[in-house]
């Protein structure tokens, strides 16, 4: 009891510290910078260094085997003549645009029907959630190239009923849809998300519609998505930046080279061409900041928008 009560004399009291109270915490201080000088220096050594690096190199021309050589702003006044780049942003742009409103639906689809309370809930939970595991990784976008390509399994499906399939990847106009649809596959992320904040939403209020005779579809515009708006958003900002900054997919689907007409030649893909196949890292790392730029564009966007949709519980 006499140790509580001097610990809540100490909360209690007011005033400047004791030096022995300032040792204390220079010892608890001197503790923490400790436990936190690995992870401190991963970020100063991993992060913080190659950003400043490559934000030099950008204003370089610089081969990888030869010192870098300034060169100013003529890496960024090559992009505005670089059709391939321009091309690389439409093919990313498209693919953001609409795979990330498709992938975010079908997650909140999914997530309203296992919100009812099925039996067996943490297994479907996992089954739906494992693309999202593995939805980036190599195996899964060979899967992808195998299951859409000329004589892949859906063309296979198809021939059994009398229809010639195209080549899914192979054919510029459905090359890209291809990789969305793979995107839209892997939704567990956001899935898992909505369906930990559907959760929270209290029962009350759709008791509450219920008695005011509110239908089904009512009770969906009028109350979950206006509480779940929060949530909405911070799966739209996340899943902003993650496609754009997607490229595994891009590269093994597409062998690397952008696919037919350049039909999936994401911006990070050219990228990785430009830096690492033609060598030109200079040029590489005017591309990544210019990236950079584009994805904090669309983060202060969805941040302005948000005051006039996403509502919070006060």
């Amino acid at each position: 009891m006499s140790a509580i009560g001097e610990l809540s004399s100490m909360t209690r009291r007011k005033g400047p510290m004791t030096k022995e109270e300032k040792k204390a915490n220079g010892r608890d201080n001197k503790a923490a910078y400790v436990f936190l000088l690995p992870w401190l220096l991963g970020l100063a050594v991993i992060t913080v260094g190659p950003m400043f690096m490559s934000l030099y190199l950008s204003f370089t021309d610089y081969n990888l085997l030869q010192p870098p050589e300034w060169v100013g702003l003529d890496n960024f006044v090559r992009m505005f003549g670089d059709a391939r780049l321009h091309n690389s942003l439409r093919v990313t742009f498209t693919y953001v645009l609409v795979g990330v409103p498709l992938q975010l639906a079908v997650a909140l689809v999914i997530a309203l029907v296992l919100d009812k309370g099925l039996r067996g809930l943490p297994f479907y939970r996992s089954i739906f959630y494992l693309p999202s595991l593995l939805g980036g990784s190599v195996a899964v976008a060979i899967l992808w190239k195998q299951i859409f390509g000329t004589t892949g399994l859906v063309n296979q499906v198809l021939a059994m009923i009398g229809i010639q399939g195209p080549g899914w990847i192979s054919d510029p106009n459905t090359a890209l849809g291809s990789i969305i649809l793979l995107h839209v596959w892997t939704f567990g992320s956001p899935m898992i998300i909505f369906l930990a904040g559907l959760r929270q939403i209290p029962v009350m209020y759709y008791e509450a519609a219920k008695v005011d005779g509110a239908t089904t579809l009512q009770q969906f515009w009028r109350i979950t998505l206006p509480m779940l708006s929060p949530i909405i958003f911070f799966n739209l900002v996340l899943q902003i930046i993650g496609s754009f900054q997607s490229f595994t997919q891009a590269f093994i689907v597409s062998g690397g080279n952008g696919g037919p007409s350049d039909s999936t030649m994401f911006f990070t893909l050219y990228l990785y061409q430009k830096g690492f196949g033609q060598f030109d890292m200079g040029y590489a790392s005017a591309m990544a900041w210019f990236l950079l730029v584009i994805i904090g564009v669309f983060t202060a966007i969805n941040f302005i928008a948000s005051k006039y949709w996403v509502f919070y519980d006060d």
